[in-house]
């Protein structure tokens, strides 16, 4: 790259004008590599080890324990850190002042900044604390009566089907739930399972756009075209595909999205996002009663009171180094390093892949298991004797150990994860020839 432009002071510039207190000392003192997209394809980003090394070089994750678990949360670049501590220093001055007066004005130009990447309306996006809290919203603030169906999975969320559940239990609405073969790569197999399960009192229909125990993505918009065909109401999940797929919120066709942006945006933890189309807004009531719980107005989920305003007000440095990035890059670094440690391992014999190679079906998450081992013992023997963090997977009928790389890795690391595997399964091969 023979190039370099001081990509981050400008958008501190811009995007901070309404936010940054003028105390502030400009947040990115770094320069990033030239990343203009029209150079190359995206899939050509995703081999360019130039690229992202600087990339890898913003982070300050650990350097001994390889964090393959990112699925779970995801660490901050260090600009996003900074942006953090100095805003909750700042706080800290006068905290009623600065969190109320100063900071708290600041959300409107954030809500822009969000909205612009989800390409949406500002007046349909909430920021608050993560998916969960925006999916309950939406769950418990749906006016539905006795006898309402609704129709989710068994692979959802554990919070959201107890969200449900106590729906359920308190309201008497039907829980219609489905049971899905993953993975799959067939779409049409995946609506035809949801299309079956609708009925004349099927109110709502819940979809998670990337199922995290194995990386599977579902067909959200073909299943919302067909619900919205019968009246029906889409709930989508997507804790796990805002900041990693290259996509518009409102390409999915769903009322209602929620998303953690602590995961794949790389936010400060416990940060969150809500949307809610515009006509769906005064329909659905305040989790947090508000002035107006039955109101028009999306700042209505916004009534949480004293809150973390340092995290806040941090998620628009988050958005601004996703966008140095870019979307298209990000998602083809995930998904060629999901591939490149998959493709290595998956003709190891006792070693099964339980996750599509293909993107359309697969982001950065990816399962595998070895014959005759535990979940639980892969992931054990991975981090005690290789000092790799992953999660074994026991839910449903999905089971093996999830392995989640973000953009701040290379092959050479996942090459660690690839002799461990290999290690583990000749091994685990060579007992099993004993016994027999």
């Amino acid at each position: 790259m023979s190039t370099r432009r001081n990509f981050f002071r400008q958008s501190a510039a811009a995007a901070g004008a309404l936010t940054l207190p003028s105390f502030l000392p400009d947040t990115f003192a770094n320069s990033i590599p030239n990343a203009d997209a029209t150079l190359k394809s995206a899939a050509q980003w995703a081999q360019d080890e130039d690229f992202w090394s600087w990339v890898k070089s913003e982070y300050t994750v650990s350097p001994n324990l390889l964090n393959l678990n990112n699925g779970g949360v995801c660490p901050q670049p260090k600009v996003v850190q900074d942006a953090h501590i100095r805003f909750y220093q700042y706080c800290n001055e006068a905290p009623s002042y600065y969190m109320w007066r100063i900071l708290d004005q600041g959300r409107e130009s954030l809500r822009e900044k969000l909205a612009d990447m989800a390409g949406c309306s500002p007046e349909e996006l909430a920021i608050n604390r993560n998916a969960t809290e925006g999916l309950n919203t939406v769950i418990f603030g749906l006016n539905l009566k006795p006898g309402d169906e609704i129709v989710l999975t068994k692979q959802d969320y554990p919070n959201m089907l107890n969200a449900w559940k106590q729906r359920e239990k308190r309201d008497g609405i039907k829980l219609v739930f489905l049971n899905l073969e993953l993975p799959s790569e067939n779409e049409d197999a995946i609506v035809e399972q949801f299309v079956k399960a609708f009925t004349p009192k099927t109110k709502v229909v819940h979809v998670t756009h990337m199922i995290n125990w194995i990386g599977q993505v579902l067909p959200v918009r073909k299943i919302a075209d067909e619900a919205h065909k019968r009246g029906i109401e889409v709930i989508a999940d997507g804790a796990h595909s805002f900041a990693l797929f290259d996509f518009k919120i409102p390409d999915l066709g769903a009322d209602y999205y929620a998303t953690s942006l602590h995961k794949w945006l790389c936010a400060p933890f416990g940060s969150g996002m809500l949307y809610i189309r515009q006509p769906k807004i005064k329909n659905v009531w305040a989790l947090l009663s508000n002035n107006e719980p039955d109101g028009p107005d999306i700042r209505k989920f916004e009534s949480l009171g004293t809150r973390s305003f340092a995290s806040e007000m941090a998620i628009g440095t988050a958005v601004d180094f996703h966008n140095s990035i870019g979307s298209a890059r990000k998602f083809a670094r995930a998904h060629y390093l999901k591939n490149y440690w998959m493709e290595r391992v998956k003709d190891v014999p006792g070693v099964k892949i339980h996750t599509s190679l293909k993107p359309q079906y697969a982001g950065a998450v990816g399962l595998f298991s070895i014959d005759g081992m535990k979940p639980s013992e892969i992931d054990g023997q991975l981090l005690n004797k290789y000092k790799i963090h992953t999660v074994g997977i026991e839910w449903e009928n999905i089971h093996g150990v999830r392995v989640t790389p973000h953009v701040y890795h290379s092959p050479k690391d996942l090459d660690r994860l690839v002799v461990a595997i290999t290690a583990m399964a000749e091994k685990q091969t060579t007992a099993s020839k004993k016994k027999s």
